[in-house]
């Protein structure tokens, strides 16, 4: 592969950030650009050369440089970043970052080598929680079993300890620490007035982020562009109802966590497999495995210990791509159904 290739990704990824993060878009242009001229990039991407679309290089670039910027390595860096009170001068933007990455090079080579991209999007539970009453009310059964595949800190587990703002009502948990402002249009096909009573949460991730600890915190926030506030508010609320109520993120792969979770029927309770923007880091053994045990569940499934699966992916479309959200339930509606579309981040949501 060339510098050309790796600049292409990294302009692509560029206008994936508008227009929500100006900040991010004007980074990884920058790199891009500096990319060209043969400048600090050419040596510091050197290893990313054959990067793919799907390893996201500019996203894992960039949160080297938040990553330095949080622990206070990077201050005149800093002062562009919002996220720790700066404010972006685009002038001057790209002149500090060059400077950080010749100063600070070693660790940013490091981190570009071990980093998985690791959002945990917490504004994904909105369509999730929008999708499980749908799937809990076509199973005709009470309890959620919730088993989330990629699920990195686990942040996505709580959907029923959310607050969903909606036609200015709040859905879902009114007194909950996280309120999330769903920016839907339509609704999804089920009664949001029927309790979610989730009895069960288990998450695995190949990479699991501890959010007990300081720097599984630091690594999820150096993934929330800087400049983009609504996002910084949600995994701040996010992480005070995982100190609150702990759950642990199994370092297993999603295939063998389906072994183990699928292993037996749970009859009264209806076992949801979720993931959300987790296929494209997945391996095509994995993701085989991973459908193979999926199928012989289904099959497996009652209408007393149903079984349903539940994904947010993004879809190529002719401009590009779109996130769908999909659902089938075994054995009541095993079809595809297409639930809606929306973004990457969750929210806003479309409901077909």
């Amino acid at each position: 592969m060339s510098t050309a290739h790796l600049a292409g990704l990294l302009r692509e990824q560029a206008s994936g950030c508008l227009p929500v993060s100006p900040l991010t878009h004007a980074l990884l242009t920058g790199a891009a650009a500096d990319l060209d001229s043969g400048g600090v990039c050419a040596g510091l991407l050197a290893d990313e050369l054959g990067a793919t679309a799907g390893s996201v290089p500019g996203l894992r670039l960039a949160a080297a440089l938040h990553r330095l910027v949080l622990e206070r390595a990077a201050p005149r860096l800093a002062l562009h970043y919002p996220s720790v009170g700066g404010s972006a001068r685009p002038e001057r933007l790209w002149a500090d970052a060059a400077q950080v990455l010749v100063e600070h090079a070693e660790q940013v080579r490091t981190r570009l080598a071990a980093t998985a991209v690791q959002t945990n999007e917490v504004g994904r539970s909105a369509p999730l929680w929008g999708g499980l009453q749908v799937a809990g009310q076509r199973a005709g059964v009470p309890g959620v079993r919730l088993l989330e595949v990629g699920a990195s800190g686990g942040l996505n587990l709580r959907p029923d300890r959310i607050g969903y703002l909606v036609d200015g009502e709040v859905l879902g948990d009114p007194g909950s620490a996280l309120r999330l402002d769903t920016g839907w249009t339509g609704r999804p096909p089920a009664d949001l007035d029927v309790p979610l009573r989730v009895v069960h949460r288990a998450g695995c991730d190949v990479h699991p982020v501890d959010v007990s600890t300081a720097d599984g915190r630091l690594h999820l926030g150096s993934f929330v562009w800087p400049d983009d506030t609504a996002r910084w508010e949600r995994l701040r609320a996010a992480l005070t109802l995982a100190a609150a109520e702990p759950v642990a993120v199994q370092p297993l792969s999603g295939p063998d966590f389906l072994l183990r979770e699928l292993a037996r029927p749970h009859p009264g309770e209806l076992t949801v497999v979720w993931h959300s923007v987790v296929w494209q880091y997945v391996s095509p053994a994995d993701r085989r495995r991973g459908r193979d045990v999926l199928a012989r569940a289904a099959a497996a499934a009652t209408a007393e210990a149903p079984l349903a699966l539940l994904v947010l992916e993004p879809v190529r479309t002719g401009g590009g791509f779109r996130f769908e959200l999909r659902l089938q339930v075994w054995p009541a509606a095993p079809e595809v159904a297409v639930l809606g579309h929306g973004s990457g981040h969750g929210t806003p949501f479309t409901w077909a």
